[in-house]
């Protein structure tokens, strides 16, 4: 029994140990560079990254832009990270476009005269933006914007210097985008950059410098004040992971200092300069979790139903024909209204189930969403959110906040535990009802499913529960030979290890 027991811990902690990975920069990658300055190192950077590259086809689908986004510009949140907007939007299915979103190249390839070569797919120079910020910058350069059109909160949109149009960042993203285009005009050096229109503005067409004097100057400022962080670090590794090649400005943030900075006199050295891993001090996560929650499911629910399902508890009422729609600005909208100047209220009873989540593989779950209720006189009376767990009986779910009930304006972050789904399948569901002389208006969006997992390792458990002189008196704790917690050990068959604090006491089988 012993010999069982120690194979089987083995086994647990073998399959189920965990390695932090963190990318190394290939100093190989980068020797070239060794002993150069100015225009020669220039040149050298843009041999490194301009060749031996695999660029994805531009636009949706397998192996294309879209597909690279999901893995260079996702939050764990399933989040589209936008530099240009400060708009959430998700993303859906690797590949696929996101609604309200462009491609959209940070130099644009009319300066170049839009031939659809590796600038033209390159997604160090690509990223996702909102259409309406993309359409407002156009092909203008990159600069400080003194007398503003548009700004949406992100970017602004306006007249720069000698009025010419201009785009300008939100501080946040002035270092990135400055690397980005330390990097554009580095690998794409030899492109027949035009010598007139908006581009005459930022280029000097040739090899070297390439940008012009005003431009480069500003960048190095925004490179300096915005330094590398991990979120930039992380997209540099996985652009170099779908091309192959890499931002060298990121990895090390002098470099530009020494093609177009303070010290172009001065011999670059790969191997002692300044890192990213040490630009900026102790690095930010960009995505913490410290309590260990993980997103099961992130939908804004805006025009994209999420294979939510209607139950109607009596038949949808004469008069509309749909008690629950979706809608591309209010998200999931439920009413019995019946609409316009003369319209009716109408008796309704009428559940909006989410897809079915399985929960088996978390010990805690909760949602969040936002909400709005119109025309309702009491929202919690008439109103609720159920849960089904295991197909089994409906069930209530307490939420944080229901709105007063006369207004469009929506209370958002509204939480709910689902601590009773954990372990199990479940569903959620958002009830309407309403009656011939009340029928309100119901809107849910940006809803959000969050769990922690159970730990899946015998060593991942807590390791000061246990005391030889109360051993018995802990709860014990079951668990299958490959470190899978088991909640009922009645209904299980197999191989169990029974855990009494810290201690592996037993292995039986049933």
């Amino acid at each position: 029994m012993n010999k069982i027991l120690r194979s089987a811990a083995f086994v647990a902690a073998g399959l189920f140990a965990a390695y932090a990975v963190q990318a190394d920069i290939p100093l190989e990658y980068y020797k070239s560079l060794d002993g150069l300055k100015g225009r020669e190192l220039k040149n050298a950077v843009h041999e490194i990254v301009a060749n031996n590259v695999k660029m994805l086809s531009y636009g949706s689908g397998n192996n294309s832009t879209w597909w690279g986004f999901y893995v260079t510009d996702r939050t764990e949140d399933n989040e589209v990270i936008d530099r240009y907007s400060n708009d959430v939007r998700y993303f859906g299915s690797r590949g696929s476009s996101v609604s309200g979103m462009n491609i959209e190249h940070s130099v644009a390839n009319s300066w170049w005269g839009g031939t659809k070569n590796n600038a033209y797919k390159d997604l160090f120079e690509l990223m996702p933006c909102e259409q309406k910020i993309n359409s407002s910058k156009s092909n203008y350069s990159m600069g400080v914007v003194t007398t503003v059109r548009t700004d949406n909160g992100c970017t602004k949109v306006g007249k720069g210097f000698d009025g010419n149009n201009m785009w300008e960042p939100a501080d946040k993203w002035k270092g990135d985008f400055a690397r980005d285009y330390f990097y554009i005009f580095t690998a794409y050096q030899n492109l027949p950059w035009k010598d007139s229109g908006e581009c005459a503005v930022t280029v000097q067409p040739g090899t070297y410098p390439t940008l012009k004097e005003w431009a480069y100057t500003l960048y190095l400022e925004w490179a300096r004040q915005d330094k590398v962080d991990a979120l930039e670090i992380k997209r540099n590794d996985d652009v170099h992971g779908i091309q192959g090649n890499r931002n060298p400005f990121v990895d090390f943030p002098n470099l530009m200092e020494y093609i177009w900075g303070d010290s172009t006199n001065i011999v670059f050295h790969p191997k002692t300069t300044v890192k990213s891993t040490s630009a900026s001090g102790d690095l930010p996560d960009p995505d913490p979790d410290p309590e260990g929650w993980e997103t099961i499911f992130a939908n804004t629910l805006l025009g994209d139903g999420a294979d939510f399902t209607i139950q109607y508890i009596v038949p949808c009422p004469n008069g509309i024909d749909a008690v629950w729609v979706n809608d591309t600005k209010y998200g999931w909208k439920g009413t019995a209204f019946t609409g316009g100047k003369d319209g009716k209220n109408l008796a309704a009873d009428a559940i909006l189930w989410t897809p079915e989540f399985d929960f088996r593989e978390y010990k805690e779950v909760r949602m969040t969403f936002d909400h709005a209720v119109n025309f309702c006189a009491d929202p919690e009376a008439v109103l609720s959110v159920v849960m089904q767990i295991d197909g089994g009986n409906r069930e209530p779910v307490t939420i944080s906040e229901w709105p007063e009930g006369d207004s469009w304006t929506f209370v958002k972050g509204v939480t709910a535990s689902l601590d009773a789904c954990a372990g199990k399948k479940s569903r959620i569901g958002f009830r309407y009802t309403s009656t011939t002389s009340e029928a309100g208006t119901w809107e849910i969006k940006d809803m959000k499913v969050e769990g922690i997992k159970t730990p899946t390792s015998i060593d991942d458990l807590p390791g000061d529960l246990y005391n030889p002189d109360t051993d018995f008196e802990v709860e014990p704790e079951y668990y299958t030979i490959d470190g899978r917690r088991i909640a009922d050990p009645s209904a299980y068959s197999g191989i169990l290890i029974i855990r009494r604090g810290s201690r592996v006491t037993k292995v039986y089988v049933r």
